[in-house]
């Protein structure tokens, strides 16, 4: 047990610096997966078919796959097709369109949650269609959705444990490496549970704090 936690204290330091990286993934792919779910969960309740139905497949299919094959199909698969990306932004890649499918629902659930009296209300001023969703709906669906939004961006952070399978030196993966050199498994994937438990904690004791703040506003 000695032996574990000297391990451990000896390479806290490099574990940090994993952590770092999967930070870095994660909150990348939060800013393109809410920029992907926001207009195609306004999409999906478009009464345009040309919208709604590609919409509707986007989510279907990326939330009707495992997010290990969307990341193998891209790293791997869009090769073949003459598109070569490396581990890192095909990692970032992967997880936002993933994530977009998510977010995408979440949109719609926040959108379909305000009254359709604000919409009318807001058109009645003179707004227009875009207008109304950017100054009246969407503000208050946003704060609708933000318990469903930290929820999301919290399983995003631990779901990029799997960009360690083409490579990418984030924390998990980092974690494998001492294990490979020490075999101390036990403790070295103690830390790397802690450190993501310290990560997860803390983003939604922020998420709390925003939500609040907006309650009370």
């Amino acid at each position: 047990m000695a032996y574990q936690l000297q391990v451990l204290l000896e390479n806290f330091d490099y574990l940090l610096l994993g952590s770092v990286i999967t930070l870095k993934i994660t909150s990348i792919a939060v800013l393109m997966g809410l920029f992907i779910g926001t207009f195609v969960g306004m999409g999906r309740l478009a009464k345009s078919k040309l919208l709604s139905y590609p919409s509707a497949i986007y989510v279907e299919f990326l939330r009707g796959t495992p997010l290990l094959v969307q990341i193998f199909l891209i790293y791997y698969g869009l090769p073949s097709l003459g598109v070569n990306l490396k581990a890192f932004p095909a990692a970032v890649i992967a997880l936002g369109i993933n994530s977009g499918a998510y977010v995408a629902e979440i949109v719609r659930a926040g959108i379909q949650s305000v009254a359709k009296g604000q919409y009318e209300a807001a058109r009645s001023l003179g707004m227009t269609h875009s207008q109304a969703m950017r100054y009246v709906i969407l503000p208050q669906a946003f704060r609708n959705i933000l318990p469903a939004l930290g929820n999301e961006f919290i399983a995003l952070l631990k779901d990029s444990s799997l960009v360690s399978v083409i490579g990418i030196t984030e924390l998990m993966k980092s974690g494998q490496i001492v294990i490979s050199r020490t075999f101390a498994s036990f403790s070295i994937y103690g830390g790397v549970a802690l450190i993501y438990f310290a990560m997860t904690f803390t983003l939604s004791r922020i998420v709390r704090h925003v939500e609040k703040r907006l309650a009370v506003a």
